[in-house]
């Protein structure tokens, strides 16, 4: 298999592309990256480009693949509004165009969030903007899709918390994980059930983060 990975420099991106890596399943890796990274593998092609709101340059990228994952995405109050929506909604737009194009049978695997608002009406803009990336990839009509919408993402690896409310989930935790079962899973949990769901096909269109959970281990 040949596959793509949009994010791959992320918590989420990361054990994917890992996973990728070490699956004699996949052939090819290409990941679109802003910076070269400094990792090498026989089996990655790392593609540096700037502007993901076109890739007319590198659309032969996104030929022959059969899988695609999207990771990309920006925490609540990090940005300006409008560069929120820009990430969340207007970067899903430009990489389903293109890849609709180059590789029309390409099954997609997208990162969205807990509360993705399919009505594009909620007052949360987190939530509006998901739903309204999840409605534009739905009418895309892709093959197979799979939108996941996981709750709290424990981080398995060590980073930097965007804010002091994750900083405080990350402390807590340990100690809450079985009260929090239900609304959140950890890194390795969401990277290997998306990667999964890239390879198998059989995952739901949308899965909520219990179902995410199940998957994986089903």
């Amino acid at each position: 298999m040949n596959v793509l990975i949009m994010g791959s420099t992320g918590m989420i991106g990361k054990i994917i592309l890992r996973e990728c890596l070490q699956s004699e399943r996949i052939r090819r890796v290409t990941t679109i990256v802003r910076k070269p990274t400094g990792v090498t593998h026989a089996k990655l092609n790392e593609v540096v480009h700037a502007d993901y709101l076109n890739y007319d340059a590198i659309d032969y990228h996104f030929e022959q693949l059969d899988a695609a994952y999207f990771c990309i995405g920006a925490y609540t109050g990090q940005l300006p509004d409008k560069e929120f929506k820009s990430i969340t909604v207007d970067y899903t737009k430009a990489f389903a165009d293109v890849i609709k194009k180059a590789s029309p049978n390409v099954t997609i695997c997208f990162l969205s969030g807990d509360g993705a608002d399919q009505t594009e009406k909620s007052k949360m803009s987190f939530a509006r903007y998901k739903g309204m990336a999840e409605n534009y990839l739905i009418q895309m009509e892709f093959k197979h899709l799979h939108l996941f919408r996981p709750g709290y993402i424990y981080p398995v690896e060590k980073r930097t918390e965007p804010n002091l409310m994750y900083q405080t989930m990350r402390f807590l935790y340990p100690m809450l994980k079985g009260i929090l079962a239900k609304t959140s899973i950890t890194s390795e949990e969401l990277g290997k059930s998306m990667f999964k769901s890239g390879l198998d096909h059989d995952a739901p269109q949308v899965l909520e983060n219990i179902q995410i959970k199940d998957y994986l281990y089903q």
